[in-house]
Formats: structure tokens, sequence, C-alpha cells
């Protein structure tokens, strides 16, 4: 396993992150694909044997069935001042009841105490929101996240899914009070879905922002024949919903994939998550993985280096994309 530097911060972390979406409750409302927890500590185990240190979770996976089991098996099979735990928060864990969701002083202080209960830890490395809070200042949700890092709750603030102007304002009111500043963007990036090249990514890599993407594979469609089908692929109305709609040139982009893939005498994850890795702002892609073999593909990726021709291979096809994610 590769370690590198967490942006412009001395943590160090793995070149690969498990993200910990896909374990939980089936039957929490959430996702009905997640793994239960028995398999789920399998899946978190062999990460820890392959080296990965960098876990990512939030409270509304499962409505905190995820950050139970995830905090289970770091705690029984990791050392916490080796990892590196990251969670989320933003959005409602109680339907119609007020102060649930978002990003007020008041929600933010609670979903940190309940996080760490579930997690059975004493603080995280570090607390991403998961989306941008249009109801409630800036102001105010940055100096909360700022208290928590001076609390000991917290070790470092994230961002995720929003729009440049957004995290660049953030960053901004954090910097004229002297709080503390967001130092990873974990955004939607895939060879499906490129969107944050126009303007996320450059900001990032010029502010030296640790950029760890979300849905590296773009759901698994990376990693198989477009006519495959899995439970997940059935199931997941969150993937559907970001990519059905450009499903006939996203079918062109995997069939590349594939090609380079057989030419080259590796997995199609592998070159799905190379492309990523080889950008210059991009940390640890967040691998959903439930399956130890999700994560023994993956690791070759880290020594896969594609050449510019086909780099050029698989981004000729794209066209541009709605932007979906960001509210």
């Amino acid at each position: 396993m590769d370690y590198v530097k967490f942006g412009n911060t001395g943590m160090d972390v793995s070149r690969l992150c498990l993200g910990a979406m896909g374990f939980g409750d089936p039957n929490s409302g959430f996702h009905e694909w997640v793994l239960e927890e028995a398999e789920s500590m399998k899946v978190i185990k062999k990460a820890l044997d392959l080296g990965i240190n960098f876990f990512d979770t939030a409270n509304v996976y499962s409505y905190g069935a995820s950050e139970r089991i995830l905090g289970k098996a770091l705690n029984q099979y990791a050392n916490r001042d080796e990892i590196v735990v990251a969670t989320k928060l933003f959005t409602t864990m109680k339907k119609n009841v007020p102060n649930s969701g978002g990003l007020s002083r008041k929600e933010i202080f609670h979903q940190i105490d309940v996080s760490l209960e579930r997690l059975g830890m004493d603080y995280v490395d570090l607390y991403i929101i998961h989306r941008w809070d249009y109801k409630t200042p800036i102001e105010e949700t940055m100096e909360a996240l700022h208290d928590l890092v001076r609390s000991g709750k917290v070790r470092y603030i994230g961002a995720s899914a929003m729009f440049a102007w957004q995290f660049s304002k953030a960053q901004a009111v954090a910097d004229k009070h002297g709080w503390t500043k967001f130092v990873s963007m974990q955004n939607h990036l895939n060879l499906l879905y490129r969107e944050e090249e126009r303007e996320m990514l450059p900001l990032c890599e010029d502010q030296k922002i640790a950029v760890t993407p979300y849905s590296p594979l773009a759901s698994g469609r990376l990693t198989r024949d477009w006519s495959a089908q899995t439970k997940r692929f059935e199931l997941d109305k969150m993937a559907m919903s970001k990519y059905d709609t450009t499903a006939d040139q996203d079918h062109i982009i995997v069939a590349r994939v594939a090609e380079i893939a057989e030419r080259r005498g590796v997995e199609r994850v592998q070159v799905a998550l190379a492309w990523l890795l080889q950008k210059e702002a991009v940390v640890a892609p967040i691998i959903g993985a439930t399956k130890e073999s999700h994560l023994t593909n993956a690791i070759p990726a880290l020594d896969l280096v594609l050449t510019e021709a086909e780099v050029e291979f698989l981004e000729e096809p794209y066209v541009p994309h709605k932007v979906v994610g960001h509210q």
C-alpha cells in the first residue's frame, strides 16, 4: 500500500479509502442492497490487512448502522492512532422533525456526539459537510466546525459535493475570522462524470486541497459489461439518477475501459482507478467495496500508469453532463 500526505496537512492516508455506505441495515429504509454486520466486518478486516488506513462513512448511511458497524470493526481490528476515520453530516435523520438535518450550530454539535457514540470513538479525524446548506449562514457553520476542532472531537474538516464558488466562499469566511479551513473535497468524479474538472479540481490543485472522489467506479458500471446485472444495479435508485440519463454515451466509455484492460492484461477496475489516481489533486478515491475481491482487485491500480494516448482514448467520447449531487 502507498501512503501520502492528506493535502496540505501532515496526516498520512492510504491511496485508497474504504467507503462504508455499503455496510449497514438493508431494512433501515436507506439502501436494500447493503451488507449486514457479519459480512461487512469481513470486508473491513480485509481492508486493514491490505494496508488501507482511511475509512469513510456518514451519519445517514443506513441511518447510523454504517457508523456502528465500521466503529465496531475498527475498534476490534485496528489501533485508533494508526487509522483515519471520516464521517459526514447534513442529511435529515428524522422526517418531519424540526432541527433535524442541515448545518446549523445546534445540529452540528448534536450530530458529532451521536456519530462518536455510534463509532465508539472519542474523535474523528475528518468531519465532512455532506452538502451545502442553503438555509444556514455559512459563518454559523464554519464557526461551529472550528469549535469542534478546538474541542478535540474533530481533527480536520472537509466538504463534499458543492459548487466551486461555494467552497471558495466557505474558505474565505474561515480565513477572514481565523477559523479552521477545509482540507479536503469529496466530490463526484469518474470517467462517466467529469464536470468537476471544470472548476473544482483546478481550485483544489491550487490550494493543495485533498480530493477524495466518491463513486470512482460509477457504482460499478466501469467494472463490468454494460449488459451485466447485479443486485445493486437493479436496486440502487441513487445511482440510477446519476447515470441512467446518459447511458447511450456512457456505454462507449465503458467499452473503452474494457478494451484497455484487455490490452494491458489488467482488471477494468484498475484502469478506472488509475485514470483517477493520475490526477494531481486526487489523494484517495473512495472504494465502496462489498466483497473482499473488490479490494484485492483494486490494489494493483496503484502501480498502473496509463499512457497519454490511453487517457485520451478514454476521455474522447465524453460530452458535458447535467450537474448532479450538488443540491
